[in-house]
């Protein structure tokens, strides 16, 4: 099966991810009572703001005409990203910060952090496969590698607390 997305599009949907999980962390960090779970949420807002930064400077690249394929047999793929397509939001949520309630524990907050780090990464794969090595291919790998250190930091934090 073939799905095809423009450019615009595609980079749309992350450019979301980036900033409503910059906004999250931003938030978490404001609720969270210990400072090196505030300082480690701190600096994943930072690292989502310039994944952000990234994205914007793919889209304006490759503009809003230029379409991807992605031949997908299996149809996972492609059923993830028209879902991520339509929902348009982070992981599938109009906003990560409709989770917080200010009253959360570091624990709980690392592990919704940890649900949508993975998600960003399932995503990013996807959207690695659309994007051509002209388009952007390695800056793509580049922030599924980021992303991946972000669940790595996040693990450790986790087990930390516990």
């Amino acid at each position: 099966m073939i799905i095809t997305f423009t450019a615009d599009e595609i980079f749309e949907m992350a450019e979301e991810i980036e900033r409503s999980g910059a906004a999250f962390y931003r938030e978490a960090a404001a609720i969270s009572s210990d400072d090196d779970t505030k300082q480690l949420l701190s600096d994943m807002a930072a690292a989502e703001e310039e994944h952000l930064k990234n994205f914007q400077h793919m889209r304006k690249r490759l503009g809003a005409q230029e379409d991807m394929a992605m031949i997908d047999s299996d149809r996972r793929s492609s059923m993830y990203l028209q879902t991520m397509a339509d929902a348009r939001g982070w992981e599938g949520r109009l906003s990560p910060t409709q989770e917080l309630s200010g009253n959360e524990t570091a624990s709980d907050i690392i592990e919704i952090a940890l649900n949508s780090e993975k998600e960003s990464v399932v995503f990013y794969f996807g959207l690695k496969g659309l994007v051509s090595t002209s388009a952007g291919k390695e800056k793509v790998e580049e922030i599924i590698i980021e992303e991946l250190g972000h669940i790595t930091a996040l693990l450790k934090k986790l087990k930390s607390l516990v």
